[in-house]
Parts: structure tokens; C-alpha cells; sequence
């Protein structure tokens, strides 16, 4: 199954789409499909049930009209056919003068025009406006209601169509609904137990045992009667649309339907295990992680003892086949998705967002010990500035003791020429010592005021 055609609605919140189904034949599970098979010819039994209510005359006529037209109540078809299609008669007269809004297919088969893209649109909602409706269908070919039945909640199109559920987590609620389109109406599914698949958390939701059948053992189905029905628990009439032919449905081998069902046909074994309908379904997503629809298809049988070829027929209800419809498994990447969103994720979640809070904790205690620290242990300003006087003196003094000792080297050289220069070779020793104090004097004073620019 995949869904085509998708398209998202904000202005109500819905997604529509179309369902493409291949059906693929597998033949390692199945017989040869050219197996002929016999099966109650459909169509004519449909036609002589109806008799009945046409009066004699005009049911002498359709007798007379069979017999010449050779049609018996029992055909040779093959599986394929029965389910695919087949060419009859009555289909082809029926398709061309009935009414357009009863009108048949062209060709008769049970599953017919079920096999590729179906031309249903489906309009479902993605759970904007509350997760109790999340994955119930909003319309079908833009129609809120099912147009075969006259009242609710038979003609409530609200349910799934199988792939989304309101998560029982929010919802709190024991009932979910799913909508087939075989089945004509939406049916109950309800909350049976907790249970675990492939270590993924379910919850297992099964058909109530009164969901097909009479409104006395379930008031809900009291619209799905008809004048010409006759309840009976597990049997549920599907003949509007149907063209009008008696079809009815059941549970296969009439599972938890009347006993008179089961004894007026020979074969059938009823198993829970095999022919109930059911999900498992994560609760905290509402995504099911199996489900299984399993329904059969049933003819009633009126009997008809003007009309020749059926006048031995006694009234009963015919098993014609049933199907299942659903999934076993998943796929292992959406498995995997779902155990890491609804098994680790509860866990990795809260580890994830108490390491944050505690980083978070620590950056702030972290600031605020620093903003602390400045705050206390600050210098005063009036101290800083001092500081700053100092470092400016000592880099003032520095610069003049290096221009003194500069102007000191300079002063050395010059006594030095005047030593051994010729003025000093015409000087006497009187002389000699009379100048030496001078320059001694001079260099004394300049000594000590280096020494007294140094300590200043």
C-alpha cells in the first residue's frame, strides 16, 4: 500500500491522499490460480432473493427468462476470477439500465477496481486541533458522511484507515474506530491489555464480540437495520452498498457470531487465533505495530419457490470467501525509529536535560564567584592611580640617569684630552697641581649630583 497524491490543507488541518494497492500473487502460498472452483452464482441468487417481494407474475417471468437463458445457481470460476472478475450475464444488463448511483461494474468480481490506484480521495486529520481525532478520516470524495446509511453513527465516516490512531498516552480513551471501505461503516476496536512486541510497548485493542449483528445486544447498530433485514448477532448487512444485492458480512467462519450460523453449513472451524480482527498499537505514538482486518464475505440465500432453477434453494446465509487485510511486521527502519523515539528516547531525554541544567549551574556559579572576587578583592582606585604616578617616575628617573651618565662619559673624555693635549706639556709641575684640584672639585660635584639625581 503507499498513498499518492498527497496534499496538505492548513486552512483546516487535514492531509488528503489516494490509496495505490498492488496486489501481488504469490505463488508458493497459493494453488494454481486456473484451479477451477465452484461458488454460488452471485448475481442470480441476488435476483431471485429479490423475487419474492416482485409478486408471482413477475417472478414466473424472471423464472421463465433463467431456464431459457440457461443460467444455474452454481458456477465454475477460478479464484482469480471470483476475486478479479468475470463476465456474467446479469452484471452487464444490470450496468446498463440500472439507475447511475446503483449502477454496477461492467464485470463481476469481489475484489473489482480494489487493485491499483483507487479513485477514493481520502481526507484525514493530523491532530492540530487535538490528538483525539489524530489519523481520523475528515471526508471521503469530500463527503463527511457515508451516504448508504440514514443516521448515526452509521453514517460517521470518523476512523482510521489503519496507519494512525489517537495515542492511547493522551487520549486516556479504551475505544479507537477504523474505517474500511469492504465493510461499509466504521467499527469499534477496544482496549484489551499492555503487552510488548519486539521490545516496543503496545496496547492490544479487539473487535467487541457485539460490533456485527442486532441492536439488541448493541444499540449502536440499530440504524444499519432494514425493513427486510433480520438481526442476528454477528451478521452485519452491507446490501446498500452492495447495488443491492443480499451481502452481508461476518466475522470469518462466523468467529463470535450466532450458533444457527455456523450449523447450517458444513466445514467451518471458528479460531481466535486466525479469524478475529485486532492492532497492536504504541500508545505514545498511536503508529500499530500489527494489525489485522479480517472479515468475510457472505451471500443470504431467500428462498424462491416460483422461480424454477433455485425453487429447492432454503433460506440460509452462504459463505462466499474471506480476506485479511493488514500488516505482520514492520520494516526494520521504521521499527528502529520507533523503539529509539519511544524506548530510548524517554530515557536519553531527561539525561540530556539534567546535564544541561547542571552545566547551566555550574556557568552560573562559576560567574558569580568571579563577579564576587572583583568585587571584594578590588584595589582602591585612588591606589591604582598612585601605582600609576610611581611606574611614570620610575621610567622619568631611569631616562635622566642614563642622560647623566651619558654627560659623565662626555666629561671623562674631555679630561682626558686636556691631560695629554700640549697645553699640558708646557705646564709645570706647580701648575699640575694647582689644576688638578679644579678638575677633581668639578668631577666630585658632578658625582654628587648624580648621585643625588639617582636617589631622587
Amino acid at each position: 500500500m503507499e498513498k499518492v497524491n498527497v496534499k496538505f490543507h492548513e486552512n483546516n488541518h487535514t492531509v488528503s491522499y489516494q490509496h495505490k494497492k498492488i496486489l501481488q500473487f504469490v505463488p508458493e502460498l497459493s494453488i494454481d490460480k486456473n484451479t477451477p472452483i465452484v461458488t454460488p452464482n452471485i448475481p442470480l441468487l441476488t435476483l431471485t432473493s429479490l423475487s419474492p417481494k416482485l409478486g408471482y407474475l413477475l417472478s414466473k417471468t424472471i423464472s421463465v427468462v433463467i431456464t431459457a437463458a440457461n443460467f444455474k445457481p452454481f458456477i465454475n470460476v477460478t479464484a482469480d476470477q471470483l476475486v478479479f472478475g468475470y463476465d456474467d450475464a446479469l452484471v452487464s444488463l444490470a450496468h446498463r439500465f440500472y439507475p447511475k448511483h446503483m449502477r454496477p461494474m461492467e464485470r463481476m468480481g469481489l475484489l473489482l477496481g480494489r487493485n491499483g490506484t483507487l479513485t477514493e480521495v481520502s481526507t484525514i486529520k493530523t491532530g492540530y486541533e487535538g490528538m483525539d481525532q489524530f489519523g481520523y478520516i475528515d471526508s471521503l470524495n469530500g463527503m463527511d458522511h457515508l451516504p448508504h446509511w440514514n443516521e448515526e453513527p452509521c453514517t460517521s465516516v470518523a476512523g482510521s484507515e489503519g496507519s494512525f490512531f489517537p495515542p492511547r498516552d493522551i487520549t486516556k480513551s479504551e475505544m479507537v474506530y477504523i474505517y474500511d471501505k469492504d465493510l461499509c461503516r466504521i467499527i469499534p476496536l477496544k482496549y484489551d491489555h499492555t503487552l510488548e512486541k519486539d521490545g516496543i510497548a503496545a496496547d492490544l485493542f479487539r473487535l467487541p464480540n457485539n460490533s456485527y449483528g442486532d441492536s439488541a445486544h448493541n444499540p449502536d447498530n440499530r440504524c444499519f437495520d432494514s425493513n427486510e433485514y433480520e438481526p442476528v448477532r454477528g451478521l452485519q448487512n452491507i446490501s446498500p452498498c452492495q447495488y443491492g444485492a443480499p451481502v452481508y458480512i461476518s466475522n470469518p467462519h462466523f468467529y463470535d457470531a450466532h450458533p444457527d450460523l455456523l450449523d447450517s453449513v458444513e466445514g467451518l472451524e471458528p479460531k481466535r487465533e486466525k479469524h478475529e480482527t485486532y492492532f497492536k498499537i504504541q500508545p505514545k505514538l498511536g503508529v500499530p505495530l500489527e494489525g489485522k482486518v479480517r472479515i468475510q464475505l457472505n451471500l443470504k440465500v431467500t428462498r424462491a419457490k416460483d422461480v424454477y432453477p433455485v425453487r429447492d434453494f432454503r433460506d440460509f446465509v452462504f459463505p462466499v470467501m474471506w480476506l485479511e487485510e493488514g500488516i505482520s511486521e514492520l520494516t526494520p527502519a521504521i521499527k528502529r525509529w520507533i523503539y529509539l523515539a519511544t524506548v530510548i528516547a524517554p530515557y536519553a531525554v531527561p539525561f540530556g536535560s539534567y546535564l544541561m541544567i547542571v552545566g547551566g549551574a555550574c556557568a552560573i556559579i562559576f560567574s558569580f564567584v568571579r563577579a564576587y572576587q572583583n568585587f571584594v578583592f578590588a584595589r582602591d582606585p585612588t591606589l591604582e592611580i598612585l601605582e600609576m604616578g610611581r611606574r611614570s617616575l620610575r621610567r622619568g628617573s631611569s631616562f635622566i640617569a642614563h642622560q647623566q651618565h651619558r654627560l659623565l662619559l662626555h666629561h671623562r673624555d674631555s679630561y682626558s684630552l686636556l691631560r695629554h693635549g700640549p697645553m699640558a706639556a708646557c705646564m709645570g709641575d706647580n701648575d699640575r697641581e694647582d689644576a688638578q684640584p679644579i678638575i677633581d672639585g668639578s668631577l666630585e660635584s658632578s658625582g654628587t649630583t648624580v648621585s643625588q639625581d639617582s636617589q631622587s
